[in-house]
């Protein structure tokens, strides 16, 4: 698969250009903008731009669910872009209540290939019927809490009027 990518240039144009997919291409484009022309971000810079702690970006890491992040001659981890639009889609899935053990095997599965789209799209197509399961019964749950706030407003209302 190939990715389109849309940049600025210098003189305001938008310069495109292919290169093939990635597990980073799979996430929308960052709430919070980043510092322009920067793709090199430490683990603090991280865990303030995406809300996370630096323990579970390490964790993530060593679990499989990011790909190797690049170290510094010192040992220190330097994220870029791309692994801030992972993570990006990471909290989204875990936003989703998408189990970690499928988020990993969803990495594993990126990181093999174009060879995986059918196994990607089955295991998030599986999780978009739970999410829109769990929706059903939260809709349910909101209709019921509705329902009770308006018997609670309404004798509110009897009561006030004598």
């Amino acid at each position: 698969m190939t990715v389109t990518h849309s940049e600025p240039v210098a003189d305001g144009a938008i310069a495109t250009r292919a290169r093939p997919a990635t597990e980073h291409d799979c996430a929308p484009p960052p709430v919070h903008p980043r510092p322009a022309g920067r793709d090199r971000y430490t683990i603090s810079e991280v865990a303030e731009h995406t809300g996370l702690s630096a323990h579970t970006l390490r964790w993530y890491e060593r679990i499989g669910l990011m790909s190797h992040v690049d170290r510094t001659h010192t040992g220190q981890r330097r994220f870029t872009n791309r692994d801030l639009d992972w993570l990006g889609l990471v909290t989204k899935l875990r936003l989703t209540g998408m189990p970690v053990a499928d988020m990993v095997r969803y990495a594993e599965l990126v990181r093999v290939g174009e060879s995986t789209f059918s196994e990607r799209e089955r295991l998030l197509t599986a999780h978009r019927e739970d999410v829109r399961r769990r929706i059903a019964e939260l809709q349910s749950t909101l209709d019921i809490l509705d329902y009770k706030i308006d018997i609670y407003a309404d004798a509110r209302r009897a009561s006030e009027r004598f």
